[in-house]
């Protein structure tokens, strides 16, 4: 395995990306990309309208840019 995306679900309409991963060697060559566009699909196919995903920073370009989702507002309490 060189890479994954969890996906998870609340039953009913939305859907989460978790933890889209690849391994530093396999990088930069549209891998996570394909990966997200696959949970895509498959959260269409559940059923899902909207499908969600936190992130850092730094992959903002990945997921705004790449994978086409779209900034919204989202409240965060930190727990630590």
């Amino acid at each position: 395995m060189i890479g994954f995306v969890n996906v998870a679900w609340d039953g009913g309409l939305h859907a989460f990306i978790l933890d889209t991963m690849v391994l530093p060697a396999f990088q930069r060559q549209g891998l996570a990309k394909a990966l997200v566009a696959e949970a895509v699909d498959r959260a269409k196919r559940t059923g899902c309208e909207w499908l969600h995903v936190d992130f850092e920073p730094r992959l903002r370009s990945f997921y705004f840019d790449a994978c086409g989702f779209a900034p919204t507002e989202a409240g965060l309490i930190p727990l630590k």
